[in-house]
């Protein structure tokens, strides 16, 4: 038995058993639409994403849990953007980029995420996001740890929930895009599920959408598009100190790699380094990161100070 939703857009197919040749099936083309795009993952990047494509066709957005649980949504400190240009510039910031990442960085990549900043913020403040302002209507940059400028746009102490929540209001006004919370994408639908045989040397390896279970009916739900983005964040979850959320469990990269797609730097994984110990608390209590930027040290319990060790850059302060 299958259900096609046609007040989405979206042709969501609830089968007995997956059928495995389903594009030579006769009703092939009710369910199977190009226009259509599917997010996985509702941080900023899958709702960002949504917002720039919902205009061209029908989206799709699978979340796992609710849409407020997202990585995004604890970041604090601000993002990081050349807007002061007295004082500031792309150069500038590229390089305190290359030298944070000590100089393995894919300076292409920096380079496009750096110049392109100043318009991903203004399309950010067009959906609704809300950053400070001095009396006299100029960001109020904060410094955080590796910049060499105040170039750190900010919402109060909580930048992430305040892009969190703008995104969640904006995706909902926008009459082509879909929310299916406690949705948990299990497999991406590849050739593999046509009875082909796909290995990692499998060139053009093709993905037509994904099989998601839905947590209220525990079927499992064939969404079918024509483009499917992976937006489902790190890992992080597997390791007992963190300050990601515990929903930062992979899930993303282990699909990708089941299907044999490409992953590539899976030892980036990204630790805060000040975080509120308490005992017994997952994920740990996140401090910060401007606190760095104006001035704060890490030092052992007996007041010494120790990233010396491990960065000759890092300057000590006296206690």
């Amino acid at each position: 038995m299958r259900t096609i939703l046609h007040e989405s857009g979206l042709y969501k197919v609830q089968l007995n058993k997956l059928i495995p040749n389903f594009v030579s099936h006769k009703g092939y083309k009710l369910w199977y639409n190009n226009s259509i795009s599917l997010v996985i993952g509702s941080g900023i990047a899958g709702m960002s994403l949504a917002l720039k494509v919902a205009d061209k066709g029908k989206v799709a957005i699978i979340c796992k849990t609710e849409l407020e649980e997202a990585n995004t949504y604890f970041a604090q400190g601000g993002i990081a953007s050349v807007t002061n240009l007295l004082v500031d510039n792309f150069d500038k910031h590229i390089e305190d980029t290359m030298i944070a990442g000590d100089w393995i960085n894919d300076r292409e990549a920096v380079e496009m995420v750096v110049r392109g900043a100043p318009d991903q913020i203004k399309e950010l403040i067009s959906w609704g996001v809300n950053f400070d302002k001095k009396e006299n209507g100029e960001f109020d940059l904060h410094r955080e740890g590796g910049h060499s400028e105040f170039r750190i746009l900010h919402h109060k102490d909580n930048t992430g929930a305040e892009i969190q929540l703008s995104l969640i209001e904006a995706i909902k006004r926008h009459p082509n895009i879909t929310i299916f919370n406690h949705h948990f994408a299990v497999e991406i639908i590849t050739q593999h599920h046509l009875g082909i045989i796909v290995t990692r040397h499998t060139p053009g390896i093709k993905c037509y959408g994904a099989y998601v279970l839905n947590e209220d009916t525990g079927k499992v739900d064939t969404f079918l598009s024509k483009v499917t983005v992976m937006a489902t964040g790190g890992c992080e979850a597997v390791y007992r100190n963190t300050t990601n959320p515990l929903i930062a469990t992979g899930d993303g990269i282990a699909m990708v790699y089941r299907a044999k797609g490409a992953v590539k730097n899976m030892e980036f994984i990204q630790f805060h380094p000040t975080a509120l110990f308490h005992p017994g608390d997952r994920p740990c209590f996140l401090i910060t990161e401007a606190m760095r930027g104006y001035g704060g040290v890490l030092r052992t319990l007996d007041g010494k100070e120790f990233m010396q060790k491990y960065d000759k850059t890092s300057v000590s302060r006296p206690a």
